[in-house]
Formats: structure tokens, sequence, C-alpha cells
């Protein structure tokens, strides 16, 4: 009895370490993620609108049909990116993830407190590289630190109202990803 007991528990010890296992490689190994699924239609440090969901189609899974969303694929391994949006009538969100999907900041228009939403998007070493200047201040502008050097800018605007998503994507028509000069 004692030996089919723990034959029991090694069995299940060995499939609880078979299933964390899984479920922590899976999406490093997975080869269609949003990155890689967005490579192809979108140009790197330039704002890309996507395509509303339709029942058999999303680019992005478990996308809200009430929000107009957009997409800066960005590559700072040449020098930081400067990144500016304008706030929606409703709400605005922007969200930063690295190559394999892992969110690192996020902001949205309530906590910016502004018409618009600016910042400057760099590496650590990018961050380090900058002169030291007393008339600039972390006041005066957002500097966000990317862990890696590829990654996702993802946009998003509420239309509380499907007659107000035309304006919804207006206001992300006018947003700017692109090289710092």
């Amino acid at each position: 009895m004692i030996r089919l007991a723990l034959w029991l528990l090694g069995g299940v010890m060995l499939g609880g370490i078979v299933h964390i296992a899984t479920v922590l490689l899976l999406p490093a190994m997975a080869t269609q993620d949003a990155y890689s699924r967005l490579a192809p239609m979108t140009p790197a440090n330039a704002v890309t609108a996507i395509a509303p969901p339709s029942p058999d189609k999303a680019v992005i899974p478990f996308m809200d049909p009430a929000f107009a969303v957009s997409v800066c694929r960005y590559d700072i391994s040449e020098g930081p990116l400067k990144f500016s949006v304008p706030v929606s009538q409703a709400y605005t969100s922007v969200s930063f993830y690295t190559r394999n999907d892992v969110p690192y900041y996020a902001i949205n228009d309530r906590a910016a407190g502004r018409r618009m939403i600016e910042l400057d998007l760099m590496t650590t070493e990018q961050r380090n590289d900058l002169p030291e200047n007393e008339e600039i201040t972390a006041a005066d502008r957002l500097i966000v630190e990317s862990p890696t050097t590829t990654g996702l800018i993802v946009i998003k605007s509420l239309a509380p109202e499907p007659g107000l998503l035309q304006a919804a994507r207006s206001a992300l028509a006018a947003a700017r990803c692109s090289p710092a000069s």
C-alpha cells in the first residue's frame, strides 16, 4: 500500500513539474507572437493603425471593438525614439512591450495630465550617455527606459459610442513615433 502511494505521489509530482515547465517555456517558443504577426504589416519606428477586429479575424487577440488601436514597432538600436500622441475625448492609453511580449511600462491620459502624451524611449545605456544639463530636468520630459532594443508600443483610444470611433481613429492618426534627432 505504501509503495502504491509513493508511486502516485511521484507521478503527481512529475506531472506537476512537466506542467509548470510547459507553461513557462511555451511563450518563449511561440513563433507567431504579436511582434512576429505585426512585423510584415508595420514599418519600424512608425505608427500604424490596426484594422478593427471582426468575428473571424483579429490581428491582435482579444481586441475590444470599442477601441481604436495603433501600433509602433520600434527599434532603438541606432538611438532613442521620440513618441507623442494626442489624448482623445474619452480615454487614451499607451502600453510598452518588449520583443517577447513582456509589458514594462504603461501610461494613460489621466496619468499624463496633459492634452498630449509625450515621451522619449531609450535603453539604459542611451540614457546614461545623455549629457548632464541643468536646464533639462525629469519634469520637462518623460523618459522611458526599454529593457530591449526592439518591441511594441500599443496605443488605444476609447470610442464610448460607435459614432465616435472615427474621432478616436483621428486622434491616433496624429500619433508620432520617430527617431530622436
